[in-house]
């Protein structure tokens, strides 16, 4: 029965989940780099020993504060080339 699930999990719902994630476009602000970093970390998560779910987890924090940095940065550049006032 463990095999018959495993096989199951590869073969059908990890494909089927990768699509889910990839296919919805993440519209939300605050959802900016988690999508893409849920994809990367999952599937690292389940290569190293089947934590893709953890991995998942982990990977969209990372991927959101690596998209807030870049958003602050980005900021901060358009900032700092603005003409200071008249």
């Amino acid at each position: 029965m463990k095999k018959l699930f495993k096989t199951f999990a590869i073969s059908f719902a990890t494909p089927l989940a990768l699509a889910a994630a990839v296919s919805f476009p993440s519209t939300a602000a605050q959802a900016e780099g988690c999508t893409k970093g849920a994809v990367v970390g999952g599937v690292g998560g389940h290569v190293v020993g089947n934590h893709g779910v953890a991995g998942a987890a982990a990977g969209c924090a990372v991927g959101h504060h690596e998209a807030k940095k870049k958003d602050k940065a980005a900021s901060a550049a358009a900032a700092a080339s603005e003409p200071q006032g008249k």
